[in-house]
């Protein structure tokens, strides 16, 4: 079975080929970091441009590097939500004319799910299973029961993971995207140096608004005393902070549940304090802690193949024929 995946949610545009959920003949990712470097973040009207840019030569890189056409594709799957709605229709409405010009059946792919189930590709996860999603626009904590149905045990209140990562890199003065300095400059500084008050929140949310503001409260203040702090102590105080947080959280929700493993799934899957705290005290416990490959973590095609895949693999029909209907119809499906 060969699936095309399509993803277009924000600021990449990438194309995949997967061949029975398992090997990669292609993922070619077209970043637009760069371009939104200069302002900060990512500026969706100019994401949305050069997603229409770029979408079809990342197609036809794709089809080369995996040596098939669009006649050897049996399915279409594409990312449909959540995302910068202006980034999403370029990539479902590719996605719909392909379907429709060559006859392939198209799945709507939650972008969510494409990211747990990125973990699939290179470990033999079992389930049930906890998910700890942590990106630039969530933070959730997700139960998924033997029969691979998704269960939101809890989700950030304020800003997600990756999004407060953004913005105290910002404040620090270190650029964008935040996280992976933040997470070399962990390395260099003092993790005690700011002592961060944890948020009191329900026991599977998570809430990120109070830790932002106490890095920048402590830097305003030593800008006007004009005195000297050192970035890397700062960097580290957070990163320590917020890797505490998640841990704690998703480790609580495997005790409440029996559950085979833990999966991070997202882009702050990168983080190597994450990778490393998470996966010790998980061994503590006697649990199996997984996360995808670097180039995994980010947005890919290749996690929308999977998710494609796995919701054939469940089952999936009542939406699999869907080429020219309105957009409108596949907010139906849940995470």
């Amino acid at each position: 079975m060969l699936i095309l995946g399509i993803e277009s949610s924000c600021d990449e545009t990438s194309i995949a080929i997967v061949k029975d959920g398992k090997e990669i003949l292609s993922n070619k990712i077209s970043s637009q970091i760069e371009i939104h470097k200069q302002y900060g973040g990512v500026v969706p009207e100019i994401a949305s441009r050069q997603h229409i840019k770029n979408i079809a030569a990342i197609l036809q890189e794709s089809l080369e590097e995996a040596k098939v056409t669009l006649d050897d594709i049996d399915y279409i799957g594409v990312t449909y939500a959540p995302g910068l709605i202006g980034a999403l229709l370029v990539g479902v409405s590719f996605a719909k004319g392909l379907a429709y010009g060559k006859n392939i059946p198209l799945i709507p792919v939650h972008h969510i799910r494409g990211h747990i189930y990125a973990n699939f590709i290179e470990n033999e996860v079992e389930l049930p299973c906890i998910a700890l999603v942590v990106s630039g626009g969530h933070t959730n904590i997700i139960y998924i029961d033997k029969d691979s149905n998704f269960k939101n045990l809890g989700g950030t209140l304020d800003d997600a993971v990756g999004e407060t990562y953004d913005k105290v890199a910002r404040v620090l003065g270190i650029g964008y995207p935040g996280g992976p300095v933040i997470d070399k400059m962990y390395y260099e500084g003092d993790p005690k140096f700011l002592k961060i008050t944890t948020p009191k929140v329900g026991e599977y949310n998570f809430s990120f608004s109070g830790i932002k503001t106490s890095v920048i409260n402590y830097v305003n203040k030593m800008n006007m005393k004009k005195e000297y702090f050192k970035p890397e102590d700062l960097a580290a105080s957070f990163q320590q902070k917020v890797v505490d947080i998640l841990c704690d959280k998703v480790l609580k929700a495997y005790d409440e549940y029996p559950v085979n493993n833990i999966i991070i799934a997202g882009g702050v899957a990168a983080n190597s304090l994450l990778r490393k705290n998470l996966k010790e005290q998980g061994e503590k416990k006697g649990i199996k802690v997984f996360y995808p490959s670097m180039k995994l973590c980010t947005d890919n095609g290749a996690m929308i193949s999977l998710a494609a895949y796995y919701k054939i693999k469940n089952g999936y029909k009542k939406e699999i024929d869907l080429t020219l209907n309105g957009i409108a119809t596949l907010g139906i499906d849940k995470i």
